[in-house]
């Protein structure tokens, strides 16, 4: 165990959706929170990448308010200027024509930010104490009532002098199921099996996600033939399952960037391939096959490979708890089937339990939540 040791009342493992709404919600309530987050950003899938002059958002494509706290996060974000609307129609590949698809498009129109869909990220974070580049590697009960989290500081982390260990009352863990249970069948958990099972049972598909780029003659192209694709899926039987025109994001784009989303069959294939490139280049032969010959030919590419990118099989209900042998409740974006919607649900019911295990007072208004994150710079 490391010598050096913070103590907080609240660990939030995991800087995505659902643990940034659960720790701003636990810090309004006057309770010591630190989140510990393994990777340089917030937001978890909802991620963007710069590259080559630009950026790609490899990871959620735009906001889908598909529910009340949706909706009030996109009303919120549109405030402060850091989401538009982007599209209400979203096109389906049929033996290579556009036809609407009117079931996704229920929930339009849909939101993106010109800036990088991970400034919502950066929104939810801000006024937070996030501890990047720190995996936790074990979490064990101790004798005085208290968590322990032993980290590992990740090489490239620019803090060194954050504390390797960190003691608290509670856990919020707000990571994909899967690592939820590697963490906490790591070491001495004592967490009943039960809870443990329940998290096996959750199941995700994989995706490899692909940000390609253009010359920017075809940028014209795209303006001059008025192209509207911006959100368009693909059959069930195809490698693809969307592709999403980046560019056409902000107004100040010169030159082409399309993200390819794989279908879950088609990643599994690649789940542990070491050489993504190949596999980049597939996909794009197989947009280009469907939409524009000229896909097959990027300028420049980048692959990434989400192993937990979509919930197949979600829990029923909106956490997993357990105050054996500590409270710790698990929550996200795969505890019921509205993704964003979902987290945002599950991170503040997540909250709303823990403060009750503390004996914090009720909660707030959560318009006075939204008024607090967006009133701090």
């Amino acid at each position: 165990m490391s010598d050096r040791i913070v103590e907080f009342d609240i660990a939030v493992i995991g800087a995505g959706i659902a643990g940034l709404i659960s720790a701003q919600s636990l810090r309004g309530l006057g309770h010591s929170v630190v989140v510990l987050e393994k990777s340089r950003g917030v937001g978890g899938r909802v991620a963007t990448r710069r590259l080559y002059d630009t950026r790609a958002d490899f990871g959620a494509p735009f906001l889908e308010p598909r529910g009340m706290l949706s909706q009030q996060l996109v009303q919120v974000l549109s405030r402060a200027g850091i989401v538009v609307p982007w599209t209400d129609t979203v096109y389906q590949v049929n033996e290579g024509d556009y036809q609407m698809n009117p079931a996704t498009t229920l929930f339009a129109p849909y939101y993106v930010a010109p800036a990088g869909i991970n400034a919502v990220g950066k929104f939810l974070a801000r006024h937070l104490p996030i501890w990047h580049c720190r995996r936790v590697q074990t979490v064990t009960p101790t004798d005085q009532g208290k968590w322990h989290l032993e980290l590992e500081a990740i090489a490239e982390s620019k803090d060194a002098a954050v504390p390797l260990a960190v003691q608290a009352k509670a856990i919020v863990m707000a990571t994909p199921a899967p690592q939820a249970v590697m963490l906490v069948e790591s070491g001495e958990s004592g967490l009943p099996g039960e809870f443990v099972d329940r998290l096996k049972a959750v199941e995700f598909d994989p995706c490899i996600s692909v940000m390609a780029g253009y010359p920017a003659s075809k940028q014209r192209e795209l303006v001059q033939a008025e192209y509207r694709g911006r959100s368009v899926v693909f059959p069930p039987n195809s490698p693809l399952r969307g592709m999403f025109w980046q560019s056409s994001k902000s107004s100040d784009a010169t030159q082409p960037v399309f993200v390819l989303h794989s279908s879950a069959q088609f990643a599994k294939q690649y789940l542990d391939t070491t050489e993504l490139e190949p596999v980049g280049r597939e996909l794009c032969n197989c947009v280009g096959e469907a939409v524009f010959p000229w896909l097959k030919d990027p300028e420049w590419m980048q692959v990434h490979r989400w192993r937990y990118a979509f919930c197949q099989r979600p829990l029923t209900e909106p956490l997993l708890t357990s105050m054996t042998p500590l409270p710790m409740v698990c929550a996200g974006d795969w505890c019921g089937d509205r993704q964003i919607e979902t987290a945002l649900q599950s991170g503040l019911a997540a909250a709303e339990w823990v403060n009750q295990r503390l004996g914090g007072g009720p909660m707030p208004p959560l318009a006075s939540l939204w008024e607090a994150i967006a009133t701090v710079k």
